[in-house]
């Protein structure tokens, strides 16, 4: 009798793009997408391939099934294995050219579809995308302290710049799981959608953000991102040095161009 392939890392992370819009999709339903420690390899790689193509303008990282992400599973085993498992965990594990870690240096903008809940490291995940996009019906768990573990993926640095110490502490600390009507009163993800439309809203904001000028997006992600840790005044002076190439490029002429004869503009990335 005959058996099914064994399916792959990259059978497990899916990856399209349409529209100047890369879709990335943890596609292991049967385990509630946990990931795997080869899956965590493809899903950096697809990371950094959208990153590094031309015509890739947004990215948009979502789930397939009921779940977002569980969190790992680095013995590719049953669900919820790995670090959310009360065996004891790997000692040389090495996170910092992982998902969370290497989001954080993409300059292409990054969106979310939370199309269910998330925990663990899925949260850490989540809350490394620069926008999200959350089903009416997911949940984030913080339920790193309730299995003997830190946020391992950027969460403790992530979540007090997001909510303040104090409520970052909170959720922290106890482990909470949040409701996706919480996480938008607190500013956690920008919309909350009915479920069968979160995929597709996050792929209409990625679309929206793909129609302006690339490069300038790109750098206002950075200048973001270094604002995070600098100065008013060494912020300006960086912000100073972003524009004196912006205003050479093709990109720049083309936008003053399209606002003055009052059309579309058509950007090249240039």
């Amino acid at each position: 009798m005959a058996t099914a392939p064994e399916q792959t890392a990259t059978d497990e992370v899916l990856y399209e793009v349409a529209d100047n819009v890369a879709t990335i999709t943890i596609n292991r339903p049967e385990a509630q997408n946990t990931i795997s420690g080869p899956m965590l390899d493809a899903l950096t790689r697809r990371l950094l391939e959208a990153n590094e193509d031309q015509d890739v303008r947004a990215m948009v990282i979502t789930g397939s099934g009921r779940f977002f992400c569980a969190g790992l599973d680095l013995r590719g085993g049953g669900i919820a294995s790995g670090l959310s498992s009360q065996n004891s965990g790997p000692s040389n594990l090495d996170l910092r050219n992982t998902p969370p870690t290497v989001l954080h240096s993409l300059d292409t903008p990054t969106i979310c579809a939370l199309n269910g809940s998330a925990a663990g490291y899925g949260m850490d995940l989540a809350l490394g995308c620069d926008i999200r996009i959350m089903a009416d019906n997911a949940k984030l768990a913080a339920a790193f302290t309730a299995r003997g573990v830190v946020p391992e993926s950027g969460g403790t640095w992530i979540l007090p710049r997001l909510l303040g110490w104090s409520k970052a502490a909170e959720i922290i600390f106890t482990g909470r799981t949040l409701l996706a009507d919480e996480c938008e009163r607190l500013g956690l993800v920008s919309h909350v959608v009915p479920a069968e439309e979160t995929v597709a809203t996050a792929q209409a904001l990625g679309r929206e953000i793909a129609g302006n000028a690339p490069l300038a997006v790109q750098a206002s992600k950075r200048m973001m991102r270094m604002g995070m840790n600098e100065t008013f005044q060494d912020h300006v002076h960086h912000v100073y040095l972003q524009l004196l190439p912006l205003f050479q490029s093709e990109d720049f002429r083309e936008g003053m161009a399209s606002f003055m004869e009052k059309r579309k503009a058509e950007f090249k990335g240039r």
